[in-house]
Formats: C-alpha cells, sequence, structure tokens
C-alpha cells in the first residue's frame, strides 16, 4: 500500500551524489559577496595584497621570491577572482531585478485598488450631490410654507367675507 502524505508533511530528502543547496541561501551570500566588492574597503584589501605581493617578489631575496616578474601567479588569482565574480554579481542582479519586478506589481496592484477607490468616491459624491438637488431645503420649506400660509389666510379673509354678507 502507497503511502501519501498531506502537503504538511515535509518528503524525506533523496540521496544523490549531486551537492544540495539552498537557493536562497547561496543567493543572499551572492548578494552580500556582490556587496563588498562594491566597497570601498574591497579595493582597499586588493590594492595593498596586489602591492604586498608585487613587491615581496621585487624585494625580498632570490630563494623567498614566489612568483617572479611577469607575476603569473597573481595573474591566475586574479582572473580566478573575477570568473567567481562574476556570476555572483549577475545573480545578485538577477535577485534584484526579480524583488524589482514584484515591488513594481504591487505598486500597479495598489494604484490600481486607488483609482478604483477614488472613481467610487467621486461617483458617490455625484450621487450625493443629485440627491441632495432634489432634497428640499430649509429655506425651500420656509418659503413653501410661507407661501401656504398666505393663501390659507388669504382664503380665510375671503371666506370670512363671504360669510358676512
Amino acid at each position: 500500500m502507497a503511502r501519501s502524505f498531506g502537503l504538511d508533511t515535509p518528503r524525506e530528502t533523496r540521496r544523490s551524489l549531486r551537492p544540495n543547496y539552498d537557493p536562497e541561501v547561496f543567493g543572499q551570500l551572492s548578494e552580500r559577496f556582490a556587496r563588498f566588492l562594491g566597497t570601498a574597503r574591497f579595493l582597499v584589501y586588493m590594492t595593498v595584497f596586489v602591492f604586498t605581493w608585487v613587491l615581496w617578489n621585487f624585494a625580498a631575496p632570490k630563494n623567498l621570491r614566489f612568483d617572479d616578474y611577469p607575476f603569473i601567479f597573481l595573474t591566475l588569482i586574479l582572473s580566478l577572482q573575477a570568473s567567481y565574480a562574476a556570476p555572483l554579481i549577475l545573480l545578485a542582479q538577477n535577485r534584484q531585478a526579480d524583488r524589482d519586478r514584484i515591488q513594481l506589481n504591487e505598486d500597479r496592484a495598489r494604484n490600481e485598488r486607488s483609482i478604483a477607490d477614488a472613481e467610487y468616491l467621486t461617483r458617490e459624491i455625484a450621487a450625493l450631490r443629485i440627491s441632495l438637488g432634489e432634497v428640499a431645503t430649509r429655506d425651500f420649506v420656509r418659503g413653501e410654507l410661507a407661501d401656504l400660509a398666505k393663501e390659507v389666510t388669504s382664503e380665510l379673509r375671503r371666506n370670512s367675507q363671504t360669510h358676512t354678507e
């Protein structure tokens, strides 16, 4: 009988010869590395490292030098550093582009909701203005009552004059 698990139960990790890594942790590491490469501190460290390397291999006694003049080993180290730095920087840029894209979509959705809310409120205000145009105001009611009172008093006077005759 096959055992089925729900979505709340994690799968057992399968054994594989391939290394297992968490892409999120690797991405965060690459972002930290790319952020460090873009600092003045890194430039100072690299400058001191290269200057020390060159100075040592020029000024040290012949038997203590390990990389003579064309500095092939230094070139190899710098090429290796660059070959790892470039993809890590690209990975960090891709992750930032993904975050920017998500933020843009969220901003666009928020703007659409704001526009819809503004349109709704505009329609509601217009409906209230129309409704208020149809509602009798206090001054209008007073004027109508005053006119009605005048008509009633004039009618009463006419009636009283016709009864007295």
